[in-house]
């Protein structure tokens, strides 16, 4: 076996262990469907979606709807959150409505860009190995899962509570990560657009401040969620707050700004321009541009 085949093996068993461990915990204090608690119903589902979209995307060897399936699977586990629970008050149809929002316009914003590209440059060697391609749709389960686990928490938990002002300030902490990302992608996307811009990185609006600030605004959204969530966690349900802890390690030391900074030095990294550019602004954080 290659290397790069015990690593996908690797990350699949990987992945749906701490799947079920993430169910198990989850599941205390979920409302239940028949004996099996919702929670862990909708874990299934992050998985099952994944290995089924796998299967015709593997056969065409493309990823262009990798994405798109990742939307489509926080649509349809929220939903069936949703669908499945009772007694839904205000803390859990308002996160409900923000992963749906956010799920929304993020799946139709990177299925546009890969339509535009024609392609992942991420995928290049990993879709024509059957393995490591089938490892990639097992870890964006366990990615969907992790990310929405406190959002899927507060919906599912068979703890109500009126909001009180820990839930207003999560809302308030999410629509500013909501705002600074899809601020961030919008500049990005028009920046891109304009042929004068053609080979170049952007340096202006919100990328004047950070040098990831669409990572930014989706850890910040993913931390409002998870503050919203702890009035109504008890048990193995404080587990859920791995969350905001996974985007961030996702997006900072895995696959977001790590793959896309070398990507960037590889390009540019020659360019006194671009050096400067780094020196002067944030890795993710975003502050004022000075000079």
């Amino acid at each position: 076996m290659t290397d790069h085949r015990r690593r996908a093996t690797v990350g699949i068993v990987g992945s749906i262990l701490i799947g079920a461990l993430v169910a198990w915990a989850g599941s205390d204090g979920s409302a239940d469907v028949g004996s099996v608690p919702v929670f862990a119903v909708c874990a299934f589902l992050a998985f099952a979606i994944n290995w089924a979209a796998f299967i015709p995307a593997n056969a065409a060897k493309t990823e262009k709807y990798y994405d798109l399936t990742g939307s489509l699977t926080y649509t349809t586990v929220t939903l069936a959150a949703v669908l499945l629970s009772e007694d839904l008050d205000a803390r859990a149809l308002i996160v409900a409505a923000m992963v749906l929002i956010w799920t929304g316009r993020l799946g139709l914003f990177l299925f546009r860009r890969i339509q535009r590209d024609g392609k992942d440059g991420r995928f290049d060697e990993i879709k024509v190995s059957p393995i490591r391609f089938f490892s990639s749709w097992t870890i964006q389960g366990l990615w969907v899962l992790l990310t929405a686990a406190a959002a899927l928490a507060i919906i599912t938990t068979n703890e109500r509570k009126e909001l009180e002002w820990l839930a207003y300030l999560g809302i308030a902490v999410w629509l500013v990560g909501f705002a600074i990302e899809t601020v961030a992608d919008q500049q990005k996307s028009a920046f891109k657009k304009d042929p004068a811009n053609k080979g170049r990185f952007i340096t202006t609006g919100l990328w004047a401040w950070s040098r990831h600030p669409n990572y930014f605004g989706e850890i910040t959204l993913w931390i409002g969620v998870a503050i919203i969530a702890i009035p109504i966690l008890s048990g193995w349900q404080w587990v859920v707050l791995i969350s905001p802890i996974f985007v961030t390690l996702l997006l900072t030391r895995v696959s977001g700004v790590p793959m896309l900074e070398k990507r960037a030095d590889e390009r540019w990294g020659d360019e006194a321009e671009y050096q400067q550019y780094k020196a002067r602004t944030p890795v993710l954080v975003p502050k004022p541009p000075s000079g």
